[in-house]
């Protein structure tokens, strides 16, 4: 019988352990959290000093009694729960929730489920970091009063089941000043031109970009400009006042932090950042891998450090020189990481670089296996040495008039044979190299062509990860679910890959403006996360921030409660008419998303399920396509005319 006892999260993570150890361990999960504060209420008790009122979380039963027969029978526990805050207040819920006296209870973490990274985690046992689990449940008493305060208050005021957070509604508040800002946008007129030069032997002339006059640099803002111009110069001689050749050096990536592997995931791949999450998550507790068995393929998920183990560094380097060559190693250190880290673990990276994707092709799912191969990608990349560029930039004199051209080449590809940046490999005319400064060319016409400005663009879920994180909004974890919370309560939602706000998030967050003007405050909020990182490092006391916090935001209840006035959200009006009673049917959100419902409830109460238009016509019959779901959620083409019309297809079809 087994004397000792691993407690993990996963049941995946009990498949892959188990192969790591003898007989002498049993291997159990806690399948995530056992005990969290009650739904049902506030489970907190703001004038006892924030102590949290936990409960075990119901539906837990089976599991809590599969951990207590172990833990009886085990001499030595282990908790190895995920090596981040959350993953330390789980073990420390589970501690606090078993008869654990007499026994030996140490906190194990690795940051890839690897044979060698547990069996290290077992030599070096240690106690939980009590100032983490404090952080944790900082964070969670503080979201709770936020949300569990401010939430009944839209639910009297604007509708039922609204919600708030403290970093939710800060990003809505992003992305809404995001579209005031689009929506405010004035276009301004301006024109780029260029002057058509040849020089004496060539067949074609090439072009030059109008720079300005005297040294300054000047936009043409309308035809009437750019015509007296012309005037100036067509016909002209040019000469070649300067000209500089020097080699560019463009530097390899960053392995992935959680933030960057989301934003370059979406880009690539097209995956929402909830996707790139849960895909991650299965790379990193394991995959059944022909001949080896269950196999973690990347390290931990949740990160913000781009650091790398000298023994991953090593074998990085080492892989690079046996498949690319000696020459193509560099030295993985050309830039500095960003601040404000807490550089808690490792990048993303794959457990053991020799284990490369075309190796995995079979044993893995096609995302499981795009996903896997950007990871991998991206770290050899980033120990691998610069792309070098011949760039050569010229100055074209005429008169007071200046005008310029540049033109770049790859000398050497460096890491971009591992990982393409999609940057061109060359551009410009390269014939500028073949002049010398005091060259004389003739103008022999001109191309112009008018511009407007363009607003801000839409946030993407790639862009809104990188604004939250630059901002301090939340932390890795905290990216994802933050904004698939936002988009289930429809406060924004998605066409193509750009997010937009809806007149129910334009509702929610002028209220928020209003009523909380520090929750929706970018640096407050960037602060708080700060006084968590604080607590984590035990410089500070999680009841004083409460203590802090409360006051002010207690007073803005109450004002708000008071004062607040009723706001009704319309309901988006369809062009579908209800055959039952001929009103405009309008469009709600429900449980599994948008339907069409009759605005003549309770007296009619037709619904009907509701089909987003592709775009395009159906190629069997003329009619439009629309957009349905599978069962498991996978989107597909089909006719609007079905059952008629059988026309179905998983891609979108082009027009003909």
């Amino acid at each position: 019988m087994a004397d000792k006892l691993i407690i993990v999260e996963s049941p995946t993570k009990v498949h892959t352990i188990k192969k790591f150890l003898g007989s002498g361990y049993d291997i159990v999960a806690s399948q995530g959290h056992i005990r969290d504060l009650p739904k049902s209420q506030l489970g907190v008790d703001v004038d006892n000093d924030f102590t949290p009122k936990y409960i075990t979380i119901r539906g837990k039963s089976d599991v809590l009694s599969a951990i207590r027969k172990e833990v009886k029978k085990a001499d030595k526990i282990y908790l190895a729960t995920d090596p981040d805050r959350e993953g330390e207040a789980i073990s420390w819920h589970i501690m606090n929730a078993f008869d654990m006296k007499g026994k030996t209870v140490s906190r194990i973490t690795f940051n890839e489920i690897t044979k060698n990274a547990v069996k290290e985690a077992l030599k070096k046992p240690q106690e939980i970091n009590e100032d983490l689990v404090d952080a944790q449940q900082a964070r969670r008493v503080l979201d709770r009063v936020v949300g569990y305060q401010i939430s009944p208050i839209l639910w009297k005021k604007v509708k039922s089941k609204l919600s708030a957070g403290r970093v939710q509604s800060a990003v809505l508040r992003m992305i809404c000043d995001r579209e005031d800002e689009i929506s405010a946008f004035v276009p301004q007129e301006y024109w780029s031109l260029k002057a058509a030069l040849r020089s004496g032997s060539d067949e074609k002339p090439f072009l030059a970009d109008y720079y300005g006059r005297d040294g300054k640099k000047e936009t043409p803002h309308s035809k009437e400009e750019v015509d007296a111009l012309k005037e100036a110069f067509i016909g002209k001689e040019f000469e070649l006042a300067e000209l500089t050749v020097q080699n560019r050096m463009k530097y390899p990536f960053h392995p992935f932090t959680t933030s960057t592997l989301q934003q370059e995931a979406s880009s690539k791949l097209n995956f929402s950042t909830q996707k790139t999450m849960r895909l991650a998550q299965e790379l990193y507790e394991g995959v059944q891998v022909k001949g080896r068995g269950t196999i973690g393929l990347i390290t931990y998920l949740r990160t913000d450090s781009v650091r790398i183990a000298q023994e991953a560094d090593a074998a990085c380097k080492r892989y690079i020189a046996e498949t690319y060559g000696e020459k193509q190693v560099g030295s993985g250190a050309y830039k500095k990481g960003g601040t404000n880290i807490q550089d808690a673990h490792e990048a993303i990276r794959p457990t053991d670089v020799f284990l490369t994707p075309e190796m995995l092709r079979q044993d893995l799912s096609r995302d499981l296996f795009r996903l896997y191969q950007l990871i991998f990608r991206r770290f050899v990349a980033s120990r691998m040495k610069p792309a070098v560029y011949e760039n050569a930039n010229a100055r074209f004199e005429c008169g007071e008039l200046l005008f310029t051209s540049a033109a770049s080449r790859l000398l050497s590809p460096g890491f971009l044979t591992v990982y393409d940046t999609d940057e061109e490999k060359s551009s410009g005319d390269p014939r500028i190299l073949k002049l010398e400064k005091g060259d004389r060319l003739m103008c022999e016409g001109s191309e112009e062509e008018q511009h407007f400005t363009q607003p801000p663009p839409h946030y993407t879920e790639a862009t809104l990860v990188r604004a939250m994180e630059e901002n301090g909004l939340g932390r890795p974890s905290t990216y994802a679910p933050t904004i698939t919370n936002i988009l289930g309560k429809h406060y924004i939602t998605k066409e193509g890959r750009n997010i937009f706000v809806t007149e129910l998030g334009d509702v929610v967050n002028n209220l928020m403006k209003t009523s909380f003007p520090d929750i929706v405050d970018l640096s407050f909020t960037a602060q708080m996360e700060k006084k968590l990182d604080e607590i984590a490092a035990g410089k500070k006391d999680w009841h004083e921030v409460l203590r802090e916090f409360y006051p002010g935001f207690r007073a803005e209840l109450e004002k708000a409660e008071k004062e607040l006035e009723h706001v009704k959200v319309e309901d988006e009006k369809s062009d579908e008419i209800c055959e039952l009673c001929g009103r405009t049917m309008v469009i709600k959100y429900g449980q599994h998303g948008k339907f069409l419902a009759c605005p003549g409830f309770p007296e009619c109460r037709n619904t009907k399920q509701f089909l987003e238009k592709a775009g395009v016509k159906c190629p069997k019959c003329g009619a439009e396509l629309v957009i349905r779901r599978t069962r498991k959620g996978r989107r597909y083409y089909a006719c609007e005319k079905a059952p008629e019309c059988d026309f179905m297809s998983w891609q979108k079809p082009k027009e003909s």
